[in-house]
Order: C-alpha cells, then structure tokens, then sequence
C-alpha cells in the first residue's frame, strides 16, 4: 500500500508539472502587452508648433516604427530635388532581405519601383523596404542612420539618433516623442503632395496588396489623416498620429503604450485635449525650413585635427569636419580665354554684344510689359515697386540694358536669345570691344549658397521668372547667378553664388511675397 500511494503521488506530480509547462506555452504564444517600456505623450499645434501637453516628452526612447517617418522624409526630399523618380528601380540589398518581419517579402538582388517600397513602408511598416530604400542612398545602415541624425538636427530634432532605417532595437536608436512630433509636422507641411499615403486604409506594394497598421485609429476618429505606428519590446506601443477639424490640425506623440486598444484609446485622449485647447480660427501656414536635400549633401570625414565643425557621435569616435560635397551646379569651368590679337575673335564678340543688348532689351521689356489689370503679375509688379530701391527700378533698368548684368545657361535651339553659363556685362553696342565680355564670377568666399524659386514646364517660363524676381529682389539677388537646372520633372530655376546669409535672407523675402522658395547649401 504505501508503495501504491507513492506511485500515485508520483502520477500526480508529473501531471502537475505538465499541466504547469502547458500554461507557459500558452501564455508565450498569445500576444503579450508591453510593461516595460516607459511611457511619454506629446500634443502640438500644427500650425503653430506650440506646445499643448507634454509628459516625459523630452525623454530619450526607442521609437520603433515612427524611425520610419524620417526615411520617408528623405526620400520624398531626393525626389523633389530630382535625384530619383518614383518609377526608379531599386536593386534589393542582403540586408535589407535579411530583415525580420514585418516585411514585404523581399529578396536579395530584386529590382522594385521606389514606389512600391514607400508604400510598403508607411502603410504595412514594412522593415525590408524601409532598408531597401537607406541602402539604395547611401550604402550602409550605418550610413543611412548618420544621414538620418544629421537631418533630424536641421529639423529643430535635437534629441534624436538614428542607427538604421526601419527602427528595430539598437544601441544609440533613440529618439522622443516630442521629436516624433516635430518630424509628423514637417511630413505634412513640407511634403504634402506625399502625405496622403498615410492615410490609405490599403495599398497596392507592387508584390502585394498591404493593409495600414493604424487602420483601426484612422477609422475610429473623426479627421485622423495619419501618420505611424511602432511596435517592438523595448519600445511598447507608439504611435505618431495627425487630425484636422475645422481648420485646426493637432499632432500628438505616444511612446509606451501597453497594447494596441491603450495606445489608441490614448491617442484620442490626447487629441481630444488638443482640439479643447488649440485657438479656433485659422493660422498662418508655417513657412518650410531651409532644410533641402542639396543642403543635405554633407558628410562627416574624420580629420584627426580639432578644425572644423565638431560632430558628436554615441561610442566614441573623434572630431569630424563637416565637408559639403556637392552643390546643385556640378561644374562651373572658367570660359576659355578670348584671343587679344585675332580681328576675327574681336569681330565676333562685337557682333554677340550688340546682339546680346537687343535681346536683353526685349527680355526685359516683356518682363516689365503692362499685366492686365488685377491678375497675378501685377500684383508682383506693384510689389516689386514698392520694395525694390529707387534707383534699381524696373523703369530704371529697362531705359539702361547696357547696365544690366545678366547670367544663364548655353545657348539652347529654339530660344529666343543667346543664354550664357557666366555672368555677362553688356558694352555699348557702338563703340568697338576693346575689354573682355565675358567675365567669370567666382562662388568661392563663402558664396557656395543658392536659392531654388521653383521648377517650370519649360527652360523659358524659368528664365522668364528668374529675371522677374531679380529686378523685384535685386537688394538681396543683384550679385547672384541665374541657372536653369532641367530635371526630369522640368526645368528648376535657381540663383547661385550666394552667402548663406544672402539666400536665407532672400528666401525669407520672397516667401513673405507668396514665393515659393527654398535654400540650397554647398
């Protein structure tokens, strides 16, 4: 007997113990809420930028998925500056293949449109395509997380490192969710040709059709237009969310959140407070930062020396010199020399100088002809004469082509006038060219800026609009070079050769004036 009731204690303890492994399995395989991560909420006005609530929100976390925003910021930032398309094929890199879910399903060496990975990115949060699109740039995570600190600090982000390009765990990956919001605003107000994607409850990826992780959100409040979610274990539940009603636009930041249903929940919390507190009635939209991808060409070279700007980087590392790389003119080569001696050369510049007043003159007289009345020109006209100087006048300029100092691009077929690459002063046509006619102008002493006014349909419409702003900007553009750059998408007019100083003052002229504008750096 005793032996019998050992045997059947036996039974019951192993019966125990397998019912107790059961349970821990179970309870491993069913979604778990996060407790862990800490928790920080921030609310803005979008329009303002002011600051409505704000928990812990200058806390340095795990963003998770929300990483994803700046990629896609970057990204619309190349393809506004024309560097790629969306139709761009894409060549898939082993590492962007090798990342774990969630993912699009894509392989090492796959070539794909750049549209299908920003949709698989900002819908389905897909990390393969976020990593496809920060290897295709710049080559490496490593690199791309670099290029995402540096623009994350030109964006006001200054609590924020990047490591990689879709926000999966790793050491130095932090940023806050008052960065979040700052990053959600400039989404929609510096590229919204782009930010209606944020909002599609689904969406074709090229290799499937992918539903948006914040559906449920997007469907359960009223003006909710976006914009991320990001989950991981370190980082709980965030979610960097975007609303409009009645004119007014909140943007709000979780990070922590427990689970799906909680974040939500308190996203509209947190939006609610918003819309209680932001003024009614409508605000100035905010004027799009300087920041563009040509003043993004800057990369970190360790020199080993303390000249330089100094860049801190998480693990060490030493002083960097910032070197700006490209501008958005590759080469300017000097002309080549005239000969002094040669009749024939002297002959043929005479001729192109007289040549050159006429059409300079018939520029500037259809730049200044009489607008009809109450259209958009002349209301630029009546602008233009109220802020340029006196002495720099339209009717000024006009009576004196011989004064005028011009600069473009080579003579093109079709046109109607001669166009120069360099700046050219224009000599009496009577009197015989005994000086250089063409002259070059150097970038060089701090004048490697410019400032982009636009992009047009044709090389003309361009021209024509560059030299109306500079005879209504002439107090901040007169000693700029006008460039029509074309670019797949058009023609883009530019001033060149300008300070920093000098570009972002006429940028913050000509966008008080209704002009689109945006600086670029050398």
């Amino acid at each position: 007997m005793g032996k019998s009731k050992l045997s059947k204690l036996g039974q019951y303890l192993r019966h125990f113990l397998f019912l107790a492994a059961l349970s821990v399995v179970a309870a491993c395989s069913s979604p778990q809420e996060s407790k862990a991560a800490p928790y920080a909420a921030f609310v803005m006005d979008a329009r303002t930028g002011e600051t409505l609530y704000s928990e812990n929100a200058d806390t340095r976390l795990h963003p998770a998925s929300l990483t994803k925003m700046m990629t896609l910021y970057i990204t619309f930032s190349e393809i506004e500056a024309g560097n790629v398309s969306l139709d761009t094929m894409i060549t898939v890199s082993k590492n962007a293949a090798a990342q774990p879910p969630s993912r699009l399903g894509l392989k090492a060496g796959q070539k794909i449109q750049l549209r299908y990975l920003i949709r698989a990115a900002a819908v389905k949060s897909a990390n393969d395509a976020a990593s496809a699109i920060g290897d295709y740039f710049e080559g490496t995570s490593e690199k791309w997380g670099a290029r995402m600190t540096r623009t994350a600090k030109q964006l006001g982000m200054n609590n924020s490192t990047f490591k990689n390009a879709n926000g999966l765990t790793a050491k130095g990956h932090l940023s806050t969710a008052h960065d979040m919001s700052i990053m959600g605003r400039h989404l929609f107000y510096d590229y919204p040709q782009y930010y209606n994607i944020f909002s599609r409850r689904s969406t074709d990826a090229g290799m499937a059709k992918v539903a948006n992780t914040n559906r449920k959100f997007l469907d359960a409040y009223k003006g909710a237009d976006g914009i991320k979610t990001g989950y991981t274990g370190p980082a709980g539940f965030n979610l960097t969310a975007s609303a409009e009603r009645d004119g007014v636009r909140i943007i709000a930041t979780v990070f922590g959140g427990t689970s799906t249903p909680m974040r939500n929940s308190k996203m509209t919390e947190l939006l609610d407070l918003g819309f209680r507190k932001a003024q009614k009635g409508s605000s100035p939209r905010p004027i799009a930062p300087t920041y563009s991808a040509d003043q993004e060409l800057v990369a970190q070279a360790d020199t080993g020396e303390n000249s330089g700007t100094e860049m801190e980087e998480e693990g060490g590392g030493g002083p960097a010199k910032t070197i700006r790389l490209v501008m958005a003119v590759s080469t300017s080569p000097r002309p080549n020399a005239r000969p002094m001696h040669d009749p024939v050369a002297v002959a043929a510049v005479e001729q192109a100088g007289n040549a050159m007043a006429e059409d300079i003159a018939g520029a500037l007289a259809e730049a200044t002809a009489e607008p009809a009345p109450d259209s958009l020109d002349a209301q630029a006209v009546k602008l233009a004469a109220v802020e340029a100087p006196a002495e720099l006048s339209i009717k000024a300029a006009a009576a004196n082509p011989q004064l005028v100092q011009l600069v473009s691009s080579p003579a093109k077929p079709k046109q109607k006038a001669p166009i120069y690459d360099e700046a050219v002063v224009v000599a009496q046509a009577e009197q015989p060219a005994a000086e250089e006619v063409v002259t070059n102008v150097s970038t060089s002493g701090g004048k490697g800026y410019g400032i982009n006014i636009g992009r047009f349909n044709s090389y003309g419409e361009a021209d024509r609009v560059l030299m109306k702003t500079l005879l209504s900007e002439n107090a901040t553009l007169g000693d700029s070079l006008r460039k029509v750059v074309q670019k797949s998408g058009g023609f883009d007019a530019n001033f060149l050769g300008l300070s920093q100083r000098e570009a972002d003052l006429a940028c913050r002229r000509l966008q008080a004036r209704g002009v689109t504008c945006f600086t670029m750096g050398s």
